[in-house]
């Protein structure tokens, strides 16, 4: 299974948080791939600039310690953006399921109206 983290699922998985179903964290441990936005660490870091999160050192450290990889931006995927309806608003989950459409992963979070993409999802809580 290929799977797209959202950054509050990153977040949850980094800190050992009881948000994570046990069945999510079993589905990450045993993914193919598990995969990290460029965007992610965008919104991250406005997060974090804004006192709105809080985590210690690079969020690239996060990756690198997890075996993750990272999933850039492309034109590709800002392409794809154009094409969701305005389901959700969020420009952040809205390039997460972009990119999850193109790369074909499984979105896992926790955010119910992203579902209304039809994407492939996994609940995170």
């Amino acid at each position: 299974m290929r799977l797209l983290l959202d950054t509050h699922v990153l977040m949850w998985w980094q800190f050992d948080t009881p948000q994570l179903r046990n069945e999510v964290k079993s589905a990450i441990r045993d993914a193919e791939i598990v995969y990290v936005s460029a965007a992610s660490a965008w919104e991250a870091d406005i997060k974090r600039k804004l006192g709105k999160l809080s985590f210690p050192g690079a969020f690239v450290n996060v990756l690198t310690e997890n075996d993750f990889t990272e999933l850039p931006v492309t034109m590709r995927h800002a392409a794809a953006t154009l094409a969701l309806p305005l389901y959700h608003r969020d420009p952040f989950d809205r390039m997460l399921v972009a990119q999850a459409i193109v790369e074909g992963c499984t979105l896992v979070t926790s955010d119910d109206a992203l579902a209304a993409y039809g994407i492939e999802m996994l609940v995170a809580s």
